[in-house]
């Protein structure tokens, strides 16, 4: 089966084209969720994004366990949002993100399921002022960089638009 990235920054619709190529797969969906409802803002987004999905989907939550969860789907695609929602909580909850993202690459490759993955791009900005933030746009560059990859294809979306991404390779 293929494996897929979404990568693109806040609002770029990223979330939106990922639901929609995972549907173009037959049968039942797993939608992977990695956010946790820590606030009043954040418990809308997640109702915002359960009220877009059909009754085809299933929701794993999965804050830690994303290669876990990615294994234990046995049937129909899966779509992975976010990665950097999951490393955030690898981060702040002082779990080994090398290991983790070895554990996460593992399950990517051995997966038979469609697979959908949407993550933000963090490091397009200015230089975070806090060491935290900093070592968080790091991680991330480095887990996208390995996920990117790993996976057949890969998208960055701005303004809802996608431009292909292809391995670089010198003349």
């Amino acid at each position: 089966m293929t494996t897929t990235l979404f990568l693109g920054g806040a609002r770029s619709g990223k979330s939106r084209l990922a639901l929609t190529a995972a549907e173009r797969h037959p049968g039942p969906l797993a939608y992977l969720a990695t956010a946790e409802a820590h606030d009043d803002e954040m418990v809308d987004r997640i109702d915002r994004h359960q009220a877009e999905r059909s009754d085809r989907w299933r929701t794993v939550e999965c804050p830690l366990a994303l290669p876990e969860a990615i294994a234990g789907v046995a049937d129909g695609a899966i779509l992975v949002d976010c990665l950097t929602l999951w490393l955030s909580n690898l981060m702040l909850g002082g779990h080994g993100v090398a290991a983790r993202s070895a554990d996460l690459l593992a399950a990517i490759a051995a997966t038979d399921r469609a697979l959908v993955i949407v993550t933000n791009e963090v490091g397009m900005g200015i230089v975070p002022d806090h060491p935290l933030g900093r070592a968080f746009r790091d991680e991330a560059g480095r887990l996208n960089q390995a996920i990117a990859a790993a996976v057949d294809t890969s998208w960055f979306v701005v303004a809802g638009l996608v431009l292909p991404l292809r391995p670089y390779e010198p003349a």
